[in-house]
């Protein structure tokens, strides 16, 4: 039999996250979260609403929001759907643990490999996404959670902390160009 060692690269094709700082805002790769998704099946949508805080402690967020508690962050993405969140060190096969917590009445995917997450902070962070989107931030509070466009990607912004932290997921496959996006604004708003 044949001896594979794999060996994982970040998004960005990297050993190692990648961290870039301005005057104002850092950007940094995050690889350290697992990431699923979980939906609700229309028929089990009694003991998928119980399961919630039970499984993770608290109930899923409203749209446009995200909640935390324990080792999971929930993240509206949709209709009866949400991104959760959890260390990788840990939730290495989040989407087995969540299924457990749900049984039959959610659908669960991994979605690890599938996004890219970049997290921005400092200062000047609300000038690099007035740049890149017609997101208003000024009126995304923290724990808000939206669906935008940055260059022609669909992404998913998370506010962590209003005003000056927020995280940006978008397709894995096209990471690096989220992430010049990113840097260029970054420079741009200097």
């Amino acid at each position: 039999m044949a001896e594979h060692r794999l060996k994982p690269i970040t998004p960005l094709g990297g050993d190692t996250s990648r961290k870039d700082t301005f005057q104002g805002v850092t950007i940094t790769e995050v690889v350290d979260t697992a990431l699923a998704s979980l939906s609700a099946r229309a028929s089990q949508a009694a003991e998928f609403r119980a399961a919630a805080p039970k499984f993770f402690g608290f109930d899923l967020p409203a749209p446009a929001r995200s909640a935390s508690g324990g080792d999971y962050t929930a993240i509206w993405t949709g209709p009866e759907q949400w991104f959760i969140e959890a260390p990788f060190a840990t939730h290495e096969d989040i989407a087995r643990i969540v299924k457990q917590g749900f049984g039959d009445a959610a659908s669960v995917t991994e979605q690890t490999d599938g996004w890219g997450r970049f997290d921005l902070e400092g200062p000047r962070v609300r000038k690099v996404f007035e740049i890149l989107s017609n997101l208003d931030l000024e009126k995304l509070p923290s724990g808000g959670a939206s669906r935008t466009v940055i260059e022609h990607l669909g992404c998913i912004l998370v506010c962590r902390e209003a005003g000056a932290r927020y995280s940006v997921y978008g397709p894995r496959s096209s990471a690096a160009s989220l992430h010049h996006a990113l840097v260029t604004a970054a420079k741009a708003a200097l």
